[in-house]
């Protein structure tokens, strides 16, 4: 049993981890390493499934009163009602909130509000009931309130969750396990408790599985969808949502924010001398030499054509510059007949400039780069200092 688990998870986790690059396999560990634009979509992903989730138990919570009620004595039933009358409105207001939802810290909340409720109403039901002696019928029915933790558990895996979020949602799961022990400690059946604490396990596996299998699915469809699939960068569309989603978060926070805009020299020469075969090599060669030598959190479009957009997060226009000529400096690769590919480069950053919208900054960074052209190529021309080589 335990070598057909094994090699489950080995495949499995084979072909989930053949899709991913290797900064993309630790998006699955924590979401700290994880793009925006991941989150953002992650973020929707869970808040609609707890909406739905929600939802369904606050329809579902209710109906089971009536089974409470003839098979229990009205000590017994009668708490249980009200817990469960409590849990169906707390769903409810989690289903109706959860409308507001729009970034991961969001999400977080409301998932973990979404597991505290039936948390807690396991927690009473398990210490309420043991306080009665219950046979037959009665005990069976009661048998059924142990069931939840494991229903928890394998509702966790329709959640696209990193490793880091899934042990953080399941370990209180296992504590709760153990109080729940813990009230029936004088009567505790050892090895049926023991049992539990396996069947937990496994099932936990599987959820864990099962979450990062749906997130490194979302990360596939997200790349494929935002990524320029000859030069690896952020497609035009996909730049245009991040730059706006940056722009936005630094308005509110009032830290810096450059934009560079990139230009090779000469590439029309390029693709007219060596054909466009030999162009495609010379702009993923150029993107990827950019990219070698960004930050994390750093992010490269290709805007068009032979263009480049680099948004720089947290950056000073100095900080800027410096970064541009260390990329200048490790060389963006070689031409088919043997020169360095070039870069005319114009900077604009957020807090120097009057707009207050994203395109204008766009805009003004694609103005400095013409001046770069014009002032002679392979320079970075900005705000404050002349065209230097």
């Amino acid at each position: 049993m335990l070598d057909k688990i094994r090699d489950l998870w080995h495949q499995a986790l084979a072909s989930v981890l053949a899709e991913l690059t290797e900064e993309e396999l630790r998006w699955l560990l924590c979401s700290r390493w994880q793009v925006s634009l991941l989150e953002k979509r992650r973020t929707t992903v869970i808040v609609s499934r707890v909406r739905i989730v929600a939802a369904l138990f606050a329809l579902l919570t209710p109906l089971w009163i009536v089974v409470d009620i003839a098979a229990f004595e009205w000590e017994v039933w009668y708490p249980l009602v009200l817990a469960r009358l409590a849990a169906t409105f707390a769903f409810a207001m989690i289903a109706l909130h959860a409308k507001q939802m729009n970034s991961m810290n969001d999400a977080y909340r409301i998932l973990t509000m979404l597991f505290l409720v039936p948390t807690a109403f396991f927690l009473f039901s398990y210490q309420h009931m043991a306080q009665f002696e219950l046979h037959g019928l009665q005990q069976a029915f009661s048998t059924g309130y142990a069931f939840l933790p494991f229903v928890m558990l394998a509702g966790l895996s329709i959640f696209p969750l990193t490793l880091v979020e899934n042990i953080a949602f399941i370990s209180p799961l296992f504590i709760m396990q153990a109080i729940a022990g813990i009230f029936r400690l004088p009567v505790l059946d050892w090895p049926t408790f023991t049992a539990s604490f396996w069947l937990m396990a496994l099932i936990a596996g599987v959820a864990v599985l099962a979450g990062l299998s749906q997130l490194a699915f979302i990360i596939v469809m997200v790349r494929e969808s935002v990524r320029d699939r000859m030069t690896g960068c952020f497609s035009r569309a996909s730049g245009e949502e991040l730059i706006e989603l940056q722009f936005n978060l630094v308005r509110r926070s009032g830290e810096p924010l450059t934009i560079a805009f990139i230009d090779l020299d000469h590439f029309k020469e390029i693709n007219d001398t060596f054909g466009h075969e030999a162009g495609d090599v010379v702009l993923a060669t150029a993107a990827r030499a950019i990219q070698n030598q960004l930050r994390q959190g750093d992010i490269l479009v290709r805007w068009g054509g032979e263009e480049f957009l680099l948004i720089l997060p947290n950056t000073t226009l100095p900080q800027a510059r410096h970064a541009l000529e260390r990329v200048r400096a490790a060389g963006l690769g070689k031409r088919p007949d043997g020169r360095p590919i070039t870069a005319s480069i114009g900077l604009a950053e957020r807090r120097e400039e009057p707009s207050d919208y994203w395109p204008a900054l766009v805009e003004i960074a694609d103005r400095r780069m013409y001046r770069a052209k014009q002032a002679g190529r392979n320079r970075i021309v900005s705000e404050d200092a002349p065209a230097a080589e």
